[in-house]
């Protein structure tokens, strides 16, 4: 187990809610912000703001170089091979759809196959809807086993000559499964097309090496990941990034602009149209900075202790239903019987537990479990066991809140 007083470094879990200490166990959804974050990006507006690339003057040069070692450190962070090959957007959700349209309407056309699973949020699933919609595609669906695991047999079952993009989470918000990205690359790229990967549940919580997952594009979010909201970062391999065209167009990205034609930047600034998320990339840098101090290797073993320890505990609780592997990060997602999860979550949140409900952006996943919307209970490298006994506890008391009865 992680050193608790790791949590000090979080001053918002330094709270009361409802008369109770607070329990955070949401951190899927976003995690909270260590001191060192919020500091870094204080120290940039008092300090160092100003807009990159343009200025010759003192400040400029500061946030250029701030800005651009934040691109550094993520090139690093996930092992990519050069700068120019991470691009920052808003988050995950701006990453893909900048791929499905513009690498997806430039390589897919009528009657070719795009590959998705049912385990997809919706970021990962309505752009490539609209891409299908616009290019006459069509989507082709990985089946699950019943525990929510993707086999290899089952990718191959619906590959073909027509594939052009297999897009996959890294891990699954719901599950918590962690699929075979490295291998289900190999076998998209046996047939032409390319992977295109949903990080936002991996980044926060392991080693990433896009080179070894050899995936074509990777997209994650700074929010869930110890940094700030609206920064994000989309991953690509840098041949098919200079192959691409831009899908904003303005300041920033261009190099030459007449009155009727324009030229466009070298990757990344092409895709980075207008000023860029300054702030965002140096807190997210940040982030970086502290996940890997603390080391990713030791962050996913506290939160796969705590994962484990927690189910161990709800099995015990009568009418308590799981779902997903045994295999799987530090997430809990869960049911009630007779309880619906929004009313589960709102009577936790009465004994300051905050826990997610609802269908977590996964609708077609929630009609696969049979079920309108589940409860998910997320750990992160500030939570410790005790906040999982308080969690324990606190669905014990939600059953004697409802009168619950077998």
């Amino acid at each position: 187990m992680l050193n608790a007083s790791i949590r000090e470094q979080f001053p918002i879990l330094d709270q009361e809610i409802n008369g109770h200490p607070l329990v955070y166990l949401d951190s899927a959804a976003s995690s909270q912000k260590p001191i060192a974050v919020i500091e870094a990006i204080e120290d940039y507006y008092r300090r160092n703001h100003s807009n990159v690339h343009r200025g010759v003057h003192t400040l400029g040069t500061q946030a250029t170089d701030a800005y651009e070692g934040a691109r550094e450190r993520v090139r690093s962070f996930i092992h990519a091979a050069v700068p120019e090959e991470i691009i920052f957007t808003r988050g995950t959700t701006t990453a893909i759809n900048l791929v499905a349209s513009s690498y997806g309407d430039a390589n897919v056309g009528e009657g070719d196959e795009i590959v998705l699973t049912p385990m997809e949020h919706h970021a990962n699933l309505i752009p490539w809807q609209q891409l299908a919609k616009r290019k006459g595609a069509t989507l082709r669906y990985v089946e699950l086993t019943p525990d929510g695991r993707v086999t290899l047999d089952a990718v191959q079952a619906v590959l073909s000559d027509r594939t052009k993009i297999v897009a996959m989470s890294h891990v699954s918000n719901v599950l918590g499964t962690i699929n075979p990205i490295a291998e289900v690359a190999r076998l998209a790229h046996e047939k032409g097309a390319v992977m295109v990967v949903d990080a936002a549940q991996s980044a926060p919580h392991r080693k990433l090496d896009v080179q070894a997952l050899d995936c074509d594009f990777l997209a994650f979010s700074g929010h869930k990941m110890l940094g700030p909201t609206g920064i994000g970062v989309l991953y690509g391999k840098k041949q098919l990034l200079k192959n691409m065209e831009p899908v904003e167009f303005g300041g920033e990205m261009i190099d030459y602009v007449d009155l009727y034609e324009s030229t466009w930047k070298d990757i990344p600034y092409r895709f980075e149209a207008g000023t860029p998320i300054i702030a965002g990339a140096v807190g997210l840098a940040a982030a970086i900075d502290f996940l890997e101090e603390i080391g990713l290797e030791n962050v996913e073993a506290h939160e796969r202790e705590l994962a484990s320890y927690a189910i161990e505990q709800m099995k015990t609780i009568e009418g308590i239903e799981i779902y997903g592997p045994e295999d799987r990060v530090g997430l809990v997602t869960f049911n009630l019987k007779d309880v619906h999860a929004h009313d589960l979550a709102t009577v936790l949140d009465m004994q300051g537990i905050a826990v997610r409900a609802g269908h977590h952006c996964a609708q077609p996943l929630m009609r696969l479990l049979k079920q309108s919307s589940t409860a998910r209970a997320s750990f992160y490298l500030y939570n410790t066991k005790e906040e999982v006994d308080r969690f324990i506890e606190g669905l014990r008391q939600t059953k004697e809140y409802f009168n619950y009865e077998f």
